[in-house]
């Protein structure tokens, strides 16, 4: 069993993301409705886990609101100003689909600063790994705006913190969510001390981003690492991904600490992509996480909750990883695994092993594996 610390705290579902159709801004012939960013996927994960009993085997760890200076560390005074007039007013676009709501600027900044507690419990030893399940997601906000439902970039904002305060000499940042980690790539393209991984929909959002080419550039190149799985990819891909390219260049690396970005849109019923991934296949992409991190950096492992969209399906995939990160079994079975798993074309695919392939080549070159 591992000591498996949990941030949560109801004001995560207060941020508003406004009445919109889906991820557009309504308006004829777009009919209002809800936002596919909304509070339910993250509410339900959190009650699963109390209903399930698995909440009183976690450790609780209280989130508080990062600094402006903790915020500063990646994000511009401008943007950060841009974002706190719109929270203090009406509300408004703080970049591309992404919206501010009265009071969202205290809400990302909890966001933020529950991440960053997360990283000063792993790294003090109070707990082994964390899941920090914070609300609005971060990983596609750049430096001066936000994109994709972001507003402040939590794992670039927690990662800095680490690097500069509790003497990180190297971090790991590993992102499975079904759209592309661009925000954090772009935050550590240049740093040869941050490795990033991304897994996405091939050119799904944002589209032109996430190439396999897209290696790093300067004393940053060949640190960062894409894998745009082919639509329909399923466990077996994402599978053979970790276990080829992933959990090798964790070993090679040697990160202090690794992050993990946890979208679960890359699920079989997400509205927002188009994977087959299912909740035993994320316990089984857990597992071979914790073992390279075991390997490396003592198992420290700090999971920040990014996308996710199937207010049904999102808890028990959050479920299944707090599970393998625990090591309790909560005696919960997920109703929809059988549908999910018995898709076909869930094996790896001859395309899908021609792209990991690539990825493999590239990162031989640069003997990250």
């Amino acid at each position: 069993m591992k000591k498996t610390g949990f941030v949560f705290h109801e004001l995560y579902t207060w941020h508003d993301t406004g009445n919109y159709a889906g991820f557009l801004a309504p308006g004829f012939p777009l009919q209002p409705g809800l936002h596919n960013e909304n509070p339910e996927t993250k509410r339900r994960f959190n009650n699963l886990l109390v209903a399930s009993g698995l909440s009183n085997r976690l450790t609780p760890i209280e989130p508080r609101e990062a600094t402006e200076e903790e915020i500063m560390l990646f994000h511009t005074p401008d943007y950060v100003r841009k974002v706190k007039a719109l929270s203090d007013g009406e509300g408004g676009d703080a970049g591309e689909l992404t919206h501010v709501g009265k009071g969202s600027y205290e809400i990302a900044k909890l966001s933020a600063g529950g991440v960053i507690e997360a990283v000063n419990a792993v790294m003090s030893g109070k707990c082994d790994n964390a899941y920090a399940l914070v609300r609005p997601p971060g990983h596609h906000a750049d430096a001066d705006t936000g994109r994709g439902f972001c507003i402040f970039g939590n794992v670039v904002i927690a990662a800095r913190y680490a690097l500069k305060h509790l003497n990180t000499k190297k971090i790991a940042v590993v992102d499975w969510d079904v759209h592309h980690g661009n925000g954090t790539e772009t935050a550590f393209y240049n740093d040869p001390n941050v490795l990033t991984i991304s897994l996405h929909q091939d050119n799904w959002y944002p589209q032109g981003r996430g190439l396999v080419a897209d290696v790093g550039e300067g004393d940053g190149e060949g640190y960062n690492i894409n894998l745009p799985l082919p639509p329909g990819s399923g466990v077996g891909a994402y599978k053979a991904a970790f276990e080829r390219v992933v959990a090798p260049a964790l070993r090679t690396f040697q990160p202090d600490l690794i992050f993990v970005a946890s979208g679960f849109d890359a699920s079989a019923f997400d509205p927002l992509g188009r994977q087959m991934m299912h909740s035993r296949g994320y316990a089984e992409l857990t597992k071979i996480v914790m073992d390279a991190a075991d390997d490396v950096c003592g198992g420290k492992i700090v999971m920040c909750h990014e996308g996710g969209y199937s207010a049904y399906y999102v808890p028990f995939c959050g479920l299944a990883v707090l599970e393998q990160l625990s090591g309790v079994n909560s005696g919960v079975e997920d109703p929809y695994l059988d549908f999910a798993a018995g898709m076909a074309k869930q094996d790896l695919q001859p395309a899908q092993n021609d792209l990991i392939s690539e990825v493999e080549s590239i990162c031989q070159k640069y003997r990250l594996i």
